[in-house]
């Protein structure tokens, strides 16, 4: 994908002769190179958030994305990873055969002890497919046959920071575009009074301090700005400053932004800066979400039966419930990217209290989105994904006991799962060993996890790019991704 498409197609003619001597030889070069300019506007040039020409590369089984983020890295071993033989194991020193001298955390490293802590909670077979679920997600429980659970993601990062960079921006190193920023770079929006993508950051029900979220894991990077992701405030105004002053009604407001969007289209026609195009554009969405936000953050045209799914919470702003909630509004009203990051699910210590109440706030949430974007036919064309940074550690951190224990970050095997748009429902990806320590069987980088959430958006991770710093960059970076094939529908 050449990255000055959307330059080239902005430039105007006084700009475009004003800035060249060869001319007519750079247009004979344009139709050999670049022939999709001369072929006419794509269909949605009109739009708010148009998509790059010539994508979605292939036919996409799903048209939008939800991203349900566990920041802090839920237990694989408490929730999804059923080890039953560790209960004769407890407290037993983790062989070093399974470790196999693995990077450890500075939290761990110096115990004398790697003592097994096996789960306090009792898991049980759902649904037809028979997947293993503990006890702790009993509402999410009844939606496993939609779900697709992968068992064996896993990463080379071990603490949260760079992990949680690493598997929404496909680096470590900050300043890389996001994935939703990417997708929204790609696929542009179907909505025109909305964003492309948003980003909601309910609150947590965990006695520990939050780990910090950054803008960058929905930031644009070196992509044109207005495909980060928009956040909406739990408290107060859904967005700052969108409403007007005192003083000042619609139309005053209307007569200021045609003439600054005056000013800005002269200063791009002598500067042929696409970051103005960019500045005229999020002017006018922010006058758009002035009427679209209020009807959306508006739940009483919701039926109680809809509010019921998802829990009494869900009329609670800055719940969990609540975001999921508007999760559905916003891709029902065409938003490309909705992104959820729940906070806190570091369990270094006292983990049968923290997941316990960090399970009660997304539980019935989960089971209610899937159910109510399958009953209005949603959840065919739009993927779910769930999951953290990485995974827990089968041995304790600090102090075990039967009834307590703290796991520290494992990097080499943690479980996410994945439903909807192209993806299998009932499905159990993946094996570990005896002590969920080490993969056994199809391992999935995530880089192979973010190549398969843009296939099924019809997007060839390969062909995504966008020049910089003298590279094509992508998502999935320049290391080998593969697409999860086996989990598709």
């Amino acid at each position: 994908m050449n990255p000055l498409d959307e330059f080239t197609r902005r430039l105007t003619r006084r700009a475009f002769f004003k800035t060249t001597g060869l001319a007519a030889g750079r247009i004979a070069l344009a139709t050999l190179m670049l022939p999709e300019l001369l072929r006419g506007a794509p269909s949605d040039r009109g739009r708010a958030h148009p998509g790059l020409p010539g994508l979605p590369h292939f036919k996409p089984r799903a048209r939008r994305l939800i991203y349900l983020f566990m920041n802090g890295a839920p237990s694989q071993l408490d929730l999804w990873d059923y080890k039953p033989r560790l209960q004769e194991l407890y407290d037993t020193d983790l062989p070093d055969s399974v470790r196999q001298g693995q990077r450890l955390t500075t939290m761990t490293s110096g115990q004398k002890r790697f003592p097994v802590a096996p789960s306090v909670f009792r898991f049980a077979q759902h649904g037809r497919s028979g997947i293993w679920v503990s006890e702790l997600l009993p509402w999410t429980a009844r939606v496993v046959d939609d779900l697709c659970v992968i068992k064996t993601v896993h990463t080379e990062a071990i603490n949260h920071d760079p992990a949680a960079t690493y598997l929404l921006t496909g680096s470590q190193i900050p300043g890389r575009p996001s994935l939703g920023a990417w997708i929204s770079y790609g696929l542009g929006s179907e909505a025109d009074d909305l964003p492309a993508f948003v980003v909601m950051t309910p609150r947590w029900s965990s006695k520990r301090d939050a780990q910090a979220l950054y803008q960058r894991l929905w930031g644009a990077g070196f992509l044109p700005a207005k495909h980060q992701g928009v956040a909406l405030r739990s408290v107060g105004d859904p967005v700052l400053f969108l409403n007007n002053p005192d003083g000042v009604d619609a139309a005053t407001r209307r007569h200021m932004l045609d003439g600054l969007a005056q000013l800005n289209q002269i200063a791009y026609e002598r500067q042929g800066d696409p970051e103005i195009q960019t500045r005229i554009a999020q002017y006018e969405m922010a006058f758009r979400l002035q009427s679209s936000i209020p009807e959306l953050t508006d739940l009483s045209g919701e039926p109680q039966s809809v509010l019921d799914l998802y829990g009494p919470e869900v009329a609670v702003p800055g719940t969990f419930a609540a975001s999921c909630l508007l999760a559905r509004r916003l891709v029902e009203r065409g938003v490309r990217v909705v992104q959820i990051l729940h906070r806190e699910w570091d369990t270094h210590e006292n983990l049968p209290r923290d997941l316990s109440l960090q399970c009660r706030d997304i539980d019935r949430a989960c089971y209610g989105l899937i159910t109510d974007l399958k009953q209005r036919g949603l959840l065919e064309d739009t993927l779910v994904v769930w999951g953290g940074e990485f995974g827990r550690t089968v041995y304790c951190q600090g102090e075990l006991s039967r009834t307590n224990y703290g796991r520290d970050h494992h990097p080499r095997c943690f479980t996410m799962w994945m439903a909807g748009g192209g993806v299998r429902g009932g499905l159990v990806h993946g094996e570990t060993d005896d002590f969920s320590y080490n993969i056994v069987r199809d391992p999935v980088h995530i880089r192979d996890l973010n190549a398969t959430i843009l296939h099924c958006l019809g997007i060839d991770h390969r062909r995504l790019t966008y020049r910089f710093q003298g590279l094509d960059q992508r998502l999935t970076g320049t290391e080998e991704a593969r697409v999860i094939h086996e989990i598709l529908s």
